[in-house]
């Protein structure tokens, strides 16, 4: 809820249940007011490594993607390794990738 989204926009609600087979919801806003609706299932959830799960659009459920989230001891932080994959075209994948970079440093900023 404090570093969701791609950017200062606030997140609305968020209903996880992370184990596999769990599902998601996440309602959030980005700054030009605009309410976006996400959801999926989690494939598969190793806890402290990786977190594997659908992505879905309400407004576009039938574009379904993937998202894998690898994480691995650095010194004495972690590296976060984001995949985004099985978009519907490469102006969906641009647009996540813009999102996710926006997500990704709140989440920096968030834990500095």
């Amino acid at each position: 809820m404090k570093w969701f989204g791609p950017d200062a926009g606030a997140v609305k609600s968020a209903v996880l249940d992370v184990r596999n087979g769990g599902r998601y919801s996440i309602v959030f806003s980005t700054e030009n007011g605009e309410e976006h609706h996400v959801s999926g299932v989690y494939r598969e959830v190793i806890p402290d490594a990786m977190l594997n799960f659908t992505w879905s659009w309400r407004t576009m459920p039938e574009r379904e993607s993937l998202v894998t989230i690898l994480i691995k001891p650095d010194g004495h932080g972690s590296l976060l390794t984001l995949i985004h994959e099985q978009f519907f075209d490469e102006e969906a994948r641009d647009r996540h990738q813009r999102g996710w970079a926006g997500c990704l440093n709140k989440l920096e900023l968030y834990l500095a």
